[in-house]
């Protein structure tokens, strides 16, 4: 079998992101078959036994994971000019009352903190903050299969053959899309469910359909609901919540 970066199989086994994994290995956090490595590209067997010694394991239990509700108006990422990007809500002013989680605000936690998947400037919702390399492979990776749910306001007419499509049997950007679950939440808006996140998918997918979105709101991510997070406020998701 073809040796590969040690980084690259620690990613692959969800043991941390690349970038911790190289700095695992800088510190010698890391054994391969119960021994030490300490060089940068080290190339092993995929079938080769990877641990993390008790320093790594150390380090990813102090990493935290928030749980933001997007306004409408904040990018997810790195904004552009004239816009702002949603991480500066995660303040201590804006932390959600009714956490209990148990961790106590630091500045500290802002730090390598980064947004797991995108949510446009125009939708608002739930966005995942974390520091933790395994949360964002585990819902983002090219293999992440966590469920998103989000109700959408709409315009327009939609037909049965209409709904069988936004089901299933569209393409974007020239790939067909997975199956989702579309139906009708109430008269003017549908709850979607998809287990991918192409750029504006679900903007475009009604478009593909004859809809028009004029509103559209995350509230799931996996077994994480958004429930009573109020517009603008976050909190930490806790020791005992899991996606």
């Amino acid at each position: 079998m073809e040796k590969i970066r040690l980084s690259k199989l620690m990613s692959e086994l969800g043991l941390c992101s690349r970038r911790e994994a190289d700095e695992y290995i800088e510190r010698g956090w890391v054994l391969v078959d119960g021994e030490r490595v300490t060089a940068l590209g080290t190339k092993v067997d995929p079938a080769q036994t990877v641990t993390l010694d008790e320093h790594a394991i150390a380090a990813q239990s102090g990493r935290v994971t928030m749980l933001l509700n997007k306004p409408i108006g904040y990018v997810s990422g790195t904004p552009e000019k004239g816009y702002k990007a949603a991480i500066i809500l995660i303040t201590k002013e804006n932390q959600y009352k009714g956490d209990k989680s148990g961790i106590k605000f630091s500045k500290s936690h802002l730090k390598n903190l980064a947004p797991a998947g995108r949510l446009d400037i125009d939708s608002q919702g739930l966005i995942v903050f974390t520091q933790d390399g395994r949360t964002a492979k585990l819902l983002i990776g090219k293999s992440s299969d966590i469920e998103k749910e989000y109700l959408v306001r709409v315009q327009g007419m939609l037909d049965a053959a209409g709904l069988r499509l936004l089901n299933h049997g569209l393409s974007l950007d020239g790939a067909p899309l997975k199956p989702a679950e579309v139906s009708w939440q109430n008269a003017d808006q549908l709850r979607f469910v998809l287990k991918e996140g192409k750029k504006r998918q679900i903007r475009r997918m009604c478009e593909q359909v004859g809809l028009k979105v004029t509103g559209l709101k995350r509230i799931r991510i996996g077994e994480i609901k958004l429930e009573n997070l109020q517009t603008g406020k976050w909190r930490y998701l806790s020791a005992e919540e899991h996606f």
